[in-house]
């Protein structure tokens, strides 16, 4: 088996594992509500988050131009 041939094996097993992952997810509503709240959690929280400290680290950065 070449590589080529190994990575695509590959991404098609974990492609179909991720589809097997998501019907399990939206068929059962556990799960469901879970994946709903992990996703209003990331977009609410991690994310704004992730843009102030990318605002900071710029600011500092710009700060410390060359003269």
């Amino acid at each position: 088996m070449t590589e080529q041939t190994a990575r695509t094996v590959a991404n098609v097993v974990i492609g179909a594992a991720a589809v097997g992952a998501a019907y399990i997810v939206v068929r059962t509503p556990s799960l469901r509500r879970l994946a709903i709240g992990l996703a209003v959690t990331a977009l609410t929280r991690s994310i704004p988050a992730w843009v102030t400290r990318e605002a900071q680290h710029a600011w500092t950065q710009s700060a410390r131009r060359a003269i």
